[in-house]
């Protein structure tokens, strides 16, 4: 039952580790099972426990409890079933019965977690042994609820590269092409007097002065103006992006602003500018009654705008509920298809890659194009970062990818801490969406139907999604790069490329071929979307059992003459894995081995 654990994660332990813990522990506490402490990682407790597994059924076993991890081992079984959670990955602890509860293994703890998995433990009732380990797990999942320290800013990991270091702005901006006649680097922003959730340097039409920059700022919701992304070498049309503007119910114009994206469409000569408005039709009128809106066509006249459907950050908080309601702990593969559809997930992800698809294309035959949905910071970023993914390969490249995220996901203000509610309690935050985890399972469909086209594999997806939670990195902390300056993020804690660039070669797809000037564009069908069931069931056993018989694949690096009878081999493999959501077709077999998901 090795399919329960979760991947682990290798580091550097600290020198004579073991004994430092040991001076700084309680004599009682047992060795961590062979696990190899983070640095800064400290122990908390140890004890006997009961883990109601949903595939093994009652386990007993010991739980040790670090500042990090919460680290299950069973000792009842051969091999031993292992879990591996880093505690801000917990969403929530819940108590499991009460004093007067008599099933077996009726009284204890239940633990939702973000990465699709729900634990049960079961205790004893005597003493106080639950509420012990309840507060405990409380304090320590959720350290910024109680006053404490987010694991990243105590982990004293030690890489030889500064991953912090992956993305300088300018440079960025100068392998694009910039500065040039037609657009400037601007240092407005560099104290966040114009824009608190904004980078320091700006990318803004050349004919716009600052003060311009500070008038458009009035009509802007968060004073999030529209700014440069991304410039085609060749045509030197533009992503831009912003926020709504400020119409209100009145209708209310603003000459500068009018006239401010009028000189981003004269930049490059395009005849009508193309506003990508990312919400359906109805939001945006809707937005109206809180002093949002849209541009209107008598106020914008040298502009089209287009509204693309994609829905706001409740809807896809509630479409990952029910997919997560299908997906563990048991699948029920005889009305699959019917419980997938009724999520509206992969719905959502067709919504965001078609809205994409229209950036790119829009962009490659010359026209600049502004980004925007109601703040800037969600489903702008979801489809200005992939439509660049699109158009330009070196966000195809490892380090390129990296890029990507710290530019536009980092840099230009997602909600992270909001979204994703690193170290808060409060479960039930309305603020809360799977917004940027929708943008990576994008980005797989796309390594899906381009094989070739990326240079990173799929492992790097899923571990930059662990990470997303785990705060053992500060790279996905805070909402902004201002708040991350007010708690020297950068210098005090680690940056998650330092680890993936350390070990880079478990993240590099070996088919991937070099193609500079190729544009992608994926088929954005419900036909041709697939459920990414490496990530979303990868707790469930029988992924694991499909891949067992993987070692064979080796054999492809053997003779020649070897070829046949590995290809009839392969063949029946693919058949007999093809049908339901456990479904893996002969390509997926060969790249799952190759891209490093078996060992």
């Amino acid at each position: 039952m090795a399919s329960a654990s979760i991947p682990a994660y290798s580091s550097s332990p600290l020198e004579n580790s073991s004994s430092q813990n040991a001076s700084r522990e309680s004599l009682r506490l047992e060795p961590l099972a062979d696990v190899a402490l983070l640095p800064g990682e400290e122990r908390v407790t140890d004890k006997d426990i009961i883990y109601i597994c949903p595939f093994a059924g009652a386990l007993k076993g010991k739980v040790f409890i670090t500042n990090y991890r919460l680290y299950f081992r069973s000792n009842d079984v051969d091999p031993s079933v292992i879990l591996d959670v880093p505690l801000s990955t917990i969403g929530r602890v819940e108590k499991m019965g009460g004093a007067s509860s008599r099933g077996e293994n009726s009284y204890g703890l239940d633990i939702t977690c973000k990465d699709m998995r729900n634990l049960r433990f079961a205790l004893k009732q005597e003493g106080h042994s639950r509420r012990d380990i309840f507060e405990l797990l409380f304090r320590y999942a959720f350290p910024v609820s109680h006053g404490l320290q987010l694991f990243a800013f105590l982990s004293q990991e030690k890489y030889e590269e500064n991953g912090w270091n992956i993305y300088e702005p300018v440079d960025e901006y100068r392998r694009q092409g910039l500065p040039n006649d037609k657009w400037r680097i601007t240092f407005i922003n560099e104290k966040y007097e114009l824009c608190d959730t904004y980078p320091t340097k700006l990318v803004v039409p050349y004919k716009a002065s600052d003060e311009d920059l500070r008038r458009v700022a009035t009509f802007r919701s968060r004073s999030r103006i529209p700014v440069l992304s991304w410039i085609h070498r060749e045509n030197q049309a533009v992503i831009v992006r912003c926020s709504q503007p400020l119409v209100g119910m009145s209708g209310k114009r603003n000459k500068d602003d009018e006239r401010y994206l009028d000189v981003i469409r004269e930049a490059n000569g395009t005849p009508k500018l193309t506003i990508y408005d990312a919400r359906p039709n109805v939001n945006a009128v809707a937005n109206k009654a809180t002093g949002g809106g849209y541009e209107g066509d008598d106020a914008y006249q040298n502009a089209e705008l287009v509204f693309l459907d994609i829905h706001n950050i409740h809807v896809m908080r509630e479409s990952l509920r029910k997919l997560k309601d299908i997906v563990y702990p048991n699948v029920e593969e005889a009305h699959w298809l019917s419980s997938l559809e009724s999520t509206h997930w992969l719905e959502h992800i067709k919504l965001v890659l078609s809205g994409a698809i229209q950036v790119a294309d829009k962009v490659s035959s010359g026209s600049s194009v502004v980004v925007h949905c109601s703040d800037g910071w969600d489903r702008t970023a979801q489809l200005t970062s992939l439509a660049m993914l699109m158009l330009d390969s070196h966000y195809r490249t490892l380090r390129g990818f990296q890029v990507l995220l710290e530019k536009e996901w980092i840099s230009f203000g997602h909600k992270f801490t909001s979204r994703i509610g690193h170290g808060d309690k409060n479960h039930a935050d309305q603020e809360r969406s799977p917004i940027f985890l929708q943008f990576i399972d994008c980005v797989w469909q796309m390594t899906k139907q381009f094989p070739t086209a990326f240079e990173f594999n799929e492992r790097l997806l899923v571990v930059i999604l662990d990470h997303l939670y785990s705060c053992r990195f500060g790279t996905f902390l805070f909402n902004c790069e201002s708040v991350r300056d007010a708690n020297a993020l950068r210098s005090k804690t680690v940056s998650l490329w330092s680890m993936i660039n350390a070990d880079s070669s478990s993240y590099v797809n070996p088919f991937y071929t070099v193609e500079s000037s190729r544009v992608l564009y994926p088929v954005a069908s419900m036909r041709h979307l697939e459920l990414w069931v490496m990530y979303y069931i990868r707790w469930n056993p029988r992924i694991r059992q499909q891949l067992m018989s993987l070692p064979v694949i080796k054999h492809l690096l053997a003779p020649r003459d070897e070829a046949p009878e590995l290809c009839e081999f392969l063949f029946r493999e693919s058949k007999l894995l093809s049908k339901g959501p456990f479904g893996h077709s002969l390509d997926l077999i060969l790249l799952t081995y190759f891209c490093g998901w078996y060992e």
